[in-house]
Order: structure tokens, then sequence, then C-alpha cells
């Protein structure tokens, strides 16, 4: 099966009310990892990378190896940039195959980013790429996104519906409560469900999407810091909210600290308990299965994609 494009998942997603998960890749067992667990589950999939991934990775190395377990897979695979900076980095992925970026204009003003938004749009669909952006500022730090606690802001539905329309864009970004990294909330969980509602009702047709939307799944952390880690004290979104989220009318939603948790919990375990251990082979499988299955908790149980290839 070939790339293809978010659309007629999303559209999917809207008619039946689930979530199409969004996983970010690093290298090689991230990409086989996410395509098992889609393949096994029968589930669309959106794998996506930030731009320092394509750094540390390579760009020509990441394709051809999204390419290889696409024709693997045999379910829909989108390739998406994650949180696209400007409007170079998003024509540098649209020209190497990409077939979704995301520009993210949240950091700034209203018109700007409309500008900035409208400007990749073009290029985009002129190339048959489609086009997330975001409006609303998720705190947080996660590569390129580093936001304080008090610049954050939630998205306003009228702005929304305005932006959507003036900029054309495929899919919208909101900020309803979520944010990025290991420490999501210091008290209790909550996303702001009454938003999302509105801005649903506002943008019916539109997908919607949510980032910064990791559990931060507690045995894993928990297995960190046992094998000497220290992330005391992280709390990510509880995935009966996510659920709830999916269920109300996200679209996508955004994975990534709980891929890093899942594959650094092993290989920590693997080398503690292991110490003669100097393979990678021998604690990059087990943290690539733990990964694995990662995602296929997630397609199964919080998004419900399963079975929806």
């Amino acid at each position: 099966m070939a790339l293809v494009t978010t659309k007629e998942m999303f559209e999917k997603s809207i008619k039946e009310h689930f979530a199409i998960g969004a996983f970010n890749i690093n290298n090689m067992e991230f990409i086989q990892a996410i395509l098992d667990a889609a393949k096994e589950e029968n589930s669309p999939v959106i794998l996506q990378a930030s731009s320092s991934a394509i750094k540390y990775a390579r760009m020509n190395y990441l394709m051809k190896m999204c390419e290889a377990g696409i024709e693997e897979a045999g379910v829909p695979v989108a390739i998406h940039l994650d949180h696209g900076p400007d409007f170079e980095s998003c024509k540098m992925c649209i020209d190497a195959g990409f077939t979704s970026v995301m520009i993210d204009g949240s950091k700034y003003d209203f018109e700007e980013n409309v500008r900035v938004t409208k400007e990749v749009v073009d290029y985009a669909h002129a190339r048959g790429v489609v086009v997330e952006a975001e409006l609303g500022k998720l705190a947080g730090i996660e590569d390129e996104v580093n936001v304080a606690e008090d610049d954050a802001m939630f998205t306003d539905p009228m702005e929304a519906k305005e932006f959507v329309e003036r900029t054309g864009c495929d899919s919208l970004a909101i900020a309803i409560g979520t944010s990025h990294g290991a420490y999501k909330f210091k008290g209790e969980a909550k996303l702001r469900f009454d938003i999302l509602q509105k801005i649903k009702e506002k943008l019916p047709n539109t997908p919607i999407v949510l980032h910064g939307a990791s559990t931060v799944i507690p045995e894993l952390v928990e297995t960190c810091n046992k094998y000497g880690a220290d992330i005391p004290g992280a709390k990510g979104v509880p995935d009966e909210m996510l659920h709830e989220a999916s269920i109300k009318g996200v679209s996508k939603i955004n994975v990534d600290t709980d891929l890093r948790l899942a594959m650094t919990s092993e290989i920590r375990r693997v080398l503690a308990e292991e110490p003669s251990v100097f393979d990678p082979r021998k604690y990059l499988k087990p943290a690539r299965e733990k990964v694995k299955e990662t995602v296929q908790h997630k397609i199964k149980n919080v998004f419900g994609s399963s079975g929806k290839a």
C-alpha cells in the first residue's frame, strides 16, 4: 500500500466517532513498532516526525524506512511533519514526499498565523498535500516547542472558525488543556470539553487535533525510575479523557512522550538486570516490543481505531 494523506481517514473518523493515532518517530525501532501494531489492529495510522527528529534520523533514511514499513503494513499510513516551525521546513517535507504537514504559527498573533498558514496551504494543496494548523498555545517543552505555562491559552471557537475559513487548512490543532512533555498537570487532570464542543459546532466537518496528549503511563514512569531515571511527579492525560475526546470529535491524537517512556523503560530494565549485555539488539528488541504494546493499547482501548483501516 502506498502512502496516503489524512483526508479519507479523517472523514471516516468524523463519521464514525473515533480518533487516529499520530505517533512520533525517531528511528527504525519506532517505525517498526508503530506499523506492526497498526497492522495487527487493522488500523489507519499517522507516522509523524518533528524537525529535530528529521535532523537526527536524516530525511532520506527516514523516508526509506517508512516506505519499507508501509509495504509490509498493508493499512492506510500518512507521513506527517509535526510542528513545522516555518514555511521552509514545510516545503522541505512536502518536496521530500510527506503527505501531510503541520505549520505551527501559534507563536504569532492571529493575523500573522493566518498569513503564514495560508502560504503553506497554497504550496501544499498545489502538490496534493494536506495541512494541519494550530490556534491557541499549549504549555510545555518538547523538541522545538517551548511555551511557559503563563503564556498558554485556550482556543477561541469564533477565531477557530474564521481561521479555518481564511487559511483553508485541512485540520486544526486546538488548545483545551493538554500540554507537551511529561509534566502536563500539577493537580487534577482537566480538559475543556466545553470548548471542544463549541468548536465542533462551528466547524463540524473540520478534523480537530489534540497535541500534548500522552497519558504518561504510570507503569512506564515507575519502571524508568526503578532503574535509575529521575522523572518524579510526571503526570499526563488519563486514557478515559482521551477516549472521551475521540468520541466527542477529535480526529487526531498525538503521542510522543509515552513512546519515549516505553522504549527507555525497557532499555533501562535490560541493562540493569543483565549488566553483561552490550549487544544493542538485546535491549532494542524488548524496547521495540514495549513501544508496540503501547501503540496497540492506544489504538484498541483509547482511540477506537482498531478495525477501521
